[in-house]
């Protein structure tokens, strides 16, 4: 006959990762001819879980460099764009008990960039690995080992003489006296 043990641990109960796209239209004081460069820095993010669904809230700026004026002068544009990500794990649970564990696994980096009039389109892609940590049980067979149980011995006699003296059973009925 097999025996088991349980025991109760942290582990990771629920991962996973996904790929975003942002698409955003920067508007530009000069009319931009060529686009030099894109660079994506400062990212940050923080994340929570809450009725199954972890939340990501972060940010990273966008630096554009481009030129203009028949391409004799340069300016870099900088903004910073805000996010927020939701995304269901499979395999967590619904108590609120779990750490998050956000990674990201590819940097924002922007995958396109080009010009419309006034406006620079440019399209940046992340990808963030989520990991949900929280109690488990795990069962183990202890290879048809006899289970040791130790006797619980019972209250002391006297103790239980003495409190079923001073119970009153009649206390809901009767709460005044």
């Amino acid at each position: 006959m097999a025996t088991f043990k349980e025991i109760v641990t942290k582990a990771v109960i629920g991962k996973g990762k996904k790929q975003f796209t942002d698409n955003l239209s920067l508007q530009v004081t000069n009319n931009p001819n060529t686009i030099l460069g894109c660079w994506v820095i400062n990212h940050n993010f923080s994340g929570s879980f809450s009725n199954g669904v972890v939340t990501i809230n972060g940010s990273y700026d966008v630096n554009i460099w481009y030129s203009y004026d028949n391409d004799t002068k340069t300016e870099v544009l900088k903004d910073t764009k805000n996010y927020t990500e939701t995304i269901n794990v499979q395999g967590s649970s619904d108590t609120e008990n779990e750490e998050v564990i956000i990674r990201s696994l590819s940097g924002p980096s922007c995958s396109k960039a080009e010009i419309n009039n006034n406006t620079i389109n440019c399209t940046i892609d992340k990808t963030l690995g989520i990991e949900l940590v929280g109690d488990t049980k795990v069962r183990i067979n202890t290879l048809d080992e006899v289970d040791d149980w130790e006797e619980i011995m019972d209250s002391d006699a006297t103790i239980d003489e003495v409190i079923d003296q001073e119970v009153n059973e009649d206390y809901l009925d009767n709460p005044t006296e």
